[in-house]
């Protein structure tokens, strides 16, 4: 949902000629550096109270970690800052955290998505330019400061940009493939993963189609060494294990995608088609 989102959102402003500057930033061990009591406070203001937040505050307290291996131990020690990573709350509880953020990006008239650990900028213009790369390291620097008053820490040499747009508007910023931030230099037109889903400059999502195709490719080679071994329910098991599930995940974002780049392999393997025989009937 948060890449439909975010997909709908450029698509929409570059089809009326804008063009858009994709932003991914990074934090380091996020879920293990938020404070109990910033985030206990933030709550508070949150108008949880009573029980509630007693409830919240009992939940982070009293846990403890240590190291074992094999018969060897490190004594426990009190866990006072981080959310449990996996849990059920894990996301919830970190999105709280992250919550007064969004208010920092507003304030510069940028555009984002958050989602726990995960938070996209984009700027739209229609032309990239000093003030565009302006506003960008403005709100990077308060971004920065606020996460480091709140004990995270922003990886801006791990921030990853794209340009996007129609190839018209692209065809007008042929110099602009990389702006520098920071003391960074971040490229503009190299495909990168958002979610792990390839995002390129044009939103084709080629790359990905590619990536994801060959990843299929490669599972759908070993299923069929041994389909003469396997029953029609384990190859349809380990089929829809390892290539329909990875073909599902962002399948949304593929709307409108040319028949050609539809691939009926996974079928032949799982029916025992031969790749010279017609495939309309079998999928019929």
């Amino acid at each position: 949902m948060a890449l439909v989102k975010v997909t709908n959102d450029i698509l929409t402003m570059c089809d009326q000629g804008s063009l858009c500057l994709l932003v991914l930033l990074d934090l380091s061990t996020a879920f293990g550096t938020v404070d109990h009591s910033i985030f206990h406070h933030r709550l508070s203001h949150l108008n949880l109270q009573g029980s509630v937040l007693d409830w919240f505050r009992s939940y982070l307290s009293h846990r403890l970690r240590f190291v074992a291996e094999n018969s060897f131990s490190f004594s426990p020690c009190t866990v006072s800052c981080g959310v449990p990573q996996g849990s059920v709350l894990g996301h919830l509880l970190f999105t709280l955290y992250m919550l007064p953020l969004g208010d920092i990006i507003r304030r510069h008239g940028v555009n984002f998505h958050m989602y726990a650990d995960d938070t996209q900028l984009y700027l739209f213009a229609s032309t990239l330019n000093s003030r565009t790369t302006g506003v960008l390291t403005d709100c990077l620097s308060d971004i920065k400061s606020w996460t480091r008053d709140n004990f995270l820490q922003l990886n801006v040499s791990k921030t990853e940009a794209l340009l996007v747009g129609s190839r018209q508007s692209r065809l007008h910023t042929l110099g602009a493939s990389s702006i520098s931030i920071h003391g960074c230099t971040l490229s503009l037109t190299k495909p990168f993963r958002n979610l792990d889903v390839l995002f390129d400059p044009g939103l084709s999502f080629l790359p990905h189609i590619h990536a994801m195709t060959g990843t299929a490719y490669h599972h759908l080679r070993n299923i069929a060494r041994l389909r003469h071994c396997l029953t029609p329910q384990a190859a349809k098991t380990l089929t829809h294990t390892f290539v329909t599930s990875r073909l599902n995940y962002g399948n949304s974002l593929l709307i409108g995608l040319p028949n050609a780049s539809l691939h009926n392999s996974a079928d032949r393997v799982f029916l025992h088609t031969r790749f010279r025989d017609p495939i309309t009937p079998t999928l019929a």
